[in-house]
């Protein structure tokens, strides 16, 4: 019997969390984990406590901003680093799992929070229409090693 990988074990979870999220636009899960242990999950959404876009704005979802993203919600990877802060979580060295390359808004924040690696399954860029992925160029220009997962 073939086992999976811890790689494989935590992008699974990510693309299940994404499952969770409200939102009408996108559906984005992430997962920080350390030495094969989970830190922190985090799907894109409102605060808590706040809406569910899906079911206050189901055709159309929240209001756009001025670059055209949602107003409302945090990204998944901004909720699962805001969780395990919250909850004194100790993320230096540890390795985040996203289904979508982090924006450069969350590519500064997974910086300063002392994440080393980042794995993505897609591209924000190409979701957005963007040239470059300005999130995944931030991060590795600034020694944190991120890239497309390839199921290792």
């Amino acid at each position: 019997m073939t086992k999976l990988s811890f790689n494989h074990i935590f992008m699974n979870l990510a693309t299940d969390l994404a499952k969770r999220s409200h939102c009408v636009k996108a559906q984005v899960g992430a997962v920080l984990a350390k030495d094969t242990r989970i830190i922190s999950i985090g799907y894109n959404g409102p605060p808590a406590g706040t809406h569910n876009c899906d079911e206050e704005w189901p055709e159309a979802g929240c209001p756009r901003d001025a670059r055209g993203s949602c107003s409302l919600a945090l990204h998944a990877e901004e909720n699962a680093i805001l969780f395990a802060v919250k909850n004194g979580a100790n993320l230096e060295g540890a390795t985040l799992y996203t289904t979508l390359s982090p924006c450069l808004p969350c590519a500064r924040l997974i910086f300063s929070a002392g994440v080393k690696h980042v794995f993505y399954l897609s591209s924000y860029a190409e979701y957005k229409g963007l040239p470059s992925d300005e999130g995944v160029d931030f991060l590795n220009r600034f020694g944190v090693v991120a890239q497309k997962f390839g199921g290792s």
